[in-house]
């Protein structure tokens, strides 16, 4: 049996946890679910794919959590005409010393922001293949080491929608969660229309500062480890996973990455409700987020109108819930 670690005190992490909070509802509207599994992610020190349509503030929340980290930031733009070294970087001839100098394309930075990443082809997002799992790159048989912060934040448009492509199930996998956008309710959106009417320029985050340093954000994310798991909850996030693998609406179940990645996000995501341990409620609020995206349905599954966030939910219902 496992043992369980010393209680942690939790106070000044929930009081840090707190003002990113604040400072998200200061200039999102209606968004605190999603803020929630985005500082989830940050915390397990995964990757995000943001998706919902133009227009609901997916590139604004990403760029607002950068700015509350006071960390390295870049932003890419991702275009059809895109090149792997537009991204990565590139050498150039240096006619002083007769080499080769590696001039370091934007995606070398702590947090980076993707922007619509299913408008370039397959050849500009094989180039994020190694970074995003092994936060490194190597060019010309040199690697260069990404930070230990390094985290993409990526957007995207519904594929449905014109020039976008659909991004390869391998790199999907490397995403720590995705999360669905929605449109903010009649009333929500009336509170935004009051706050642009009151002050058009609510939305600049030029008056934003940093909440936490790079460095305070890794020792956040330090405690991700301690957090406590009754091998029960072990089992029961096992047992969601396998029965993606055997549903008859799954052509193509979720990886052992996936189960890994479910029991982080389910730690993550326990600390920001203050709690040192898991519970199947953490399991369940987590698991439409972070398996999502990591499966196939099949075709008579989609033409039924089904969609991958409801399957998993109604496959975690068949699934014994720990005492």
């Amino acid at each position: 049996m496992e043992e369980r670690v010393e209680t942690m005190d939790l106070r000044g992490f929930t009081e840090k946890i707190g003002r990113i909070r604040a400072a998200m509802s200061s200039v999102l509207v209606g968004q605190e679910r999603t803020v929630d599994l985005l500082l989830t992610v940050m915390l397990a020190k995964g990757h995000v794919l943001i998706e919902g349509v133009p227009g609901i503030a997916k590139t604004l929340m990403a760029r607002l959590m950068a700015q509350l980290v006071e960390a390295r930031f870049s932003r890419i733009q991702f275009t059809p005409d895109l090149m792997p070294s537009d991204v990565l970087g590139t050498s150039v001839f240096n006619m002083k010393t007769s080499e080769f100098d590696f001039h370091k394309g934007p995606i070398f930075a702590d947090i980076v922001l993707v922007d619509e990443v299913n408008r370039a082809p397959a050849k500009t997002q094989s180039a994020l293949f190694e970074v995003m799992e092994e936060r490194q790159v190597t060019l010309d048989g040199t690697t260069y080491k990404m930070s230990p912060l390094y985290t993409i934040l990526a957007t995207q448009n519904p594929v449905e929608q014109e020039g976008t492509y659909r991004l390869p199930e391998a790199q999907l996998d490397r995403f720590l969660m995705k999360i669905t956008m929605q449109y903010p309710t009649l009333d929500e959106e009336v509170r935004i229309l009051e706050r642009h009417h009151a002050n058009a320029r609510l939305t600049s985050l030029e008056a934003i500062r940093p909440v936490l340093t790079a460095d305070e954000l890794l020792r956040l994310s330090e405690c991700v480890g301690k957090v406590y798991v009754e091998p029960s909850l072990l089992r029961y996030v096992a047992a969601i996973v396998h029965q993606t693998r055997t549903s008859k609406a799954v052509y193509l179940g979720a990886s052992p990455r996936a189960s890994v990645a479910l029991m982080q996000s389910a730690k993550a995501f326990a600390l920001l409700q203050g709690r040192d341990f898991i519970t199947p409620e953490d399991v369940k609020f987590i698991a439409p987020p972070v398996l999502q995206h990591r499966l196939m349905l099949t075709a008579e599954a989609e033409m039924e109108g089904h969609t991958p966030s409801k399957v998993i939910r109604r496959l975690i219902e068949k699934v014994e819930v720990p005492k």
